[in-house]
């Protein structure tokens, strides 16, 4: 397991090293990037299931050779049709947790079908192979998985078809552990036969229903044979002449490209890694770029979103002179689901895909669907049911969304792929991981083990702390409190950090990959 890797060829990187080797294994056997991307997104779904799975959403950023653009793919779902606020009238807020908390549709394995439909060079069938083995055999679970388990135990001990799968025996099963999910790979197993329409229209939207009605859910079959995700054109940003790409609303990349074009002003050269301004202009730059970004995110289709000025130079200019060089910005934000799977692949023709894909919280919804082994997202309880706020819940709406794959051009052609597990923190470490790259000259690898930071809240927390890393200078942490950060230094290599990976592609092709050491990933290149 290899956490940096450099090949000519292809390369992958993802925060599980199954997930990883699946991808290599569907290159070899004459696939491409949009082949092994679809392998690496369900393998991800079965031996990383605490972050991923067929119950969730999905973003994809695509480059293919032949054509010389980048374009999006939203897969993320939207509310059911007849679910409103008046579904929760009486309720402060919509349940994180249960059937009630599934309210939006699984966009995931649509996202499949569009990316290897239009791209692929193999069948759905072939791509998905690695993903059923390893679901009706079984693999070693991993170390996160374990952690996950037994911090959500008693979450997951409440929904009896969630225990049976989570919790065999009852107990959380130990990292190393062989672990079969054998209705999961059925269910994979019917989608590899059948496409999408068996997932959308046939048995499995039927159980998922059933299901769901029986606890007290809102998702109908008409809700699933209505589902479609969409191409869309990227978000871009420009900075030191990079194009910066992002998927459009409703995920929150321009979020992304609002902070790096505002640090665009200041010169690298003049603020050395890892000193007390590198840290406090990444950090303020952010909290300027979500105060916009809480204002205005949601489904573009219900609220029209200013763009073009937020992304803007002449924004830019004016975040940037916003940042005060000695003082922290007073502002909060609401907290986020953070718990994420980020992955990328790089062939031989130079197709790249940039992707990530989530269940929102660890394990989602927590909910299991009937005989299916689905574990439902529960993204949708991030609707507000304030009827004034801009992502409050409607009929058919898509959610604001953490999820933010990223790739950045050189003269056309790709040269970094990077994200990271997050919520609220993937905007922070997409920041550092490119500014490291990119300002910095670190490799892949490096990029994403250096020291991080996390600002803001995360659930069940009520203070908007500026975690770092403990391996951060002691001078740069005092400093950074005396400037009003609420700093709070945690683990070496803290866990709430995410797993972040990236790919750099050189002018002469080779191709650098690097994942997390605080995951269980690998990057694999030949």
């Amino acid at each position: 397991m290899s956490r940096s890797a450099v090949g000519k060829r292809a390369m992958v990187v993802s925060p599980h090293y199954l997930a990883s080797e699946a991808g290599a294994e569907i290159l070899r056997r004459g696939g491409n990037a949009f082949d092994a991307a679809v392998a690496v997104s369900a393998c991800l779904g079965v031996v990383y299931p605490h972050m991923t799975g067929l119950g969730g959403d999905c973003f994809w950023l695509t480059y293919r050779a032949g054509e010389g653009r980048v374009r999006a793919y939203n897969g993320s779902g939207r509310s059911g049709g007849a679910v409103d606020r008046d579904c929760f009238a009486g309720m402060a807020a919509i349940p994180h947790r249960g059937a009630r908390s599934a309210i939006t549709v699984p966009g995931m394995v649509d996202g499949w079908a569009a990316v290897q439909g239009d791209y692929g060079r193999l069948t759905l069938a072939e791509a998905l192979e690695p993903a059923i083995r390893h679901a009706s055999a079984g693999f070693p679970l991993s170390p996160d998985q374990h952690f996950f388990t037994a911090k959500c135990k008693d979450m997951l001990a409440e929904y009896a078809e969630t225990a049976a799968i989570y919790l065999p025996r009852g107990e959380v099963p130990a990292t190393g552990d062989r672990f079969v999910q054998r209705e999961l790979a059925a269910t994979l197993r019917a989608v590899a036969e059948g496409g999408r329409e068996a997932f959308y229209e046939g048995a499995i939207a039927r159980e998922i229903v059933a299901a769901l009605r029986h606890a007290g859910g809102l998702l109908s079959e008409a809700d699933f044979a209505a589902h479609r995700g969409g191409w869309e054109a990227p978000v871009r940003g420009d900075y030191r002449g990079y194009a910066l790409y992002q998927a459009p609303p409703n995920s929150q990349g321009f979020a992304g490209i609002m902070a790096l074009q505002a640090l665009e002003r200041f010169d690298p050269a003049s603020t050395p890694h890892g000193s007390y301004a590198y840290y406090h202009r990444m950090i303020e730059a952010i909290k300027l770029a979500f105060i916009d970004r809480n204002r205005e995110l949601t489904d573009p289709d219900f609220h029209s979103l200013p763009l073009s000025r937020l992304l803007s130079q002449a924004y830019a200019d004016d975040l940037a002179g916003r940042i005060d060089p000695s003082r922290a910005l007073d502002f909060d934000s609401p907290p986020a689901g953070s718990d994420t799977a980020y992955a990328a692949v790089v062939d031989e023709e130079g197709n790249a895909v940039s992707f990530i894909q989530s269940l929102y919280f660890e394990f989602g919804s927590g909910f299991t669907a009937g005989k299916t082994g689905v574990l439902l997202q529960n993204r949708g309880s991030f609707f507000s049911l304030d009827p004034a706020h801009v992502n409050s819940l409607e009929p058919n709406k898509r959610t604001f969304h953490t999820l933010m794959p990223a790739m950045a051009c050189l003269d056309g052609k790709p040269r970094f792929l990077y994200g990271t597990q997050g919520g609220e923190g993937q905007p922070q470490t997409q920041t550092a991981i490119f500014t490291r790259m990119a300002d910095y000259g670190m490799a892949p690898h490096e990029a994403v083990a250096e020291p991080r930071w996390l600002w803001g809240r995360t659930w069940g927390e009520a203070s908007r702390e500026l975690k770092l890393e403990s391996r951060i200078d002691k001078e740069t942490v005092r400093r950074l409190a005396e400037a009003g950060h609420d700093v709070r230094v945690v683990d070496a290599y803290d866990y709430r950090m995410g797993h972040a990976h990236a790919i750099s592609i050189d002018g002469d092709g080779i191709r650098r990959g690097g994942t997390d050491p605080r995951c269980d990933g690998a990057a694999v290149g030949w």
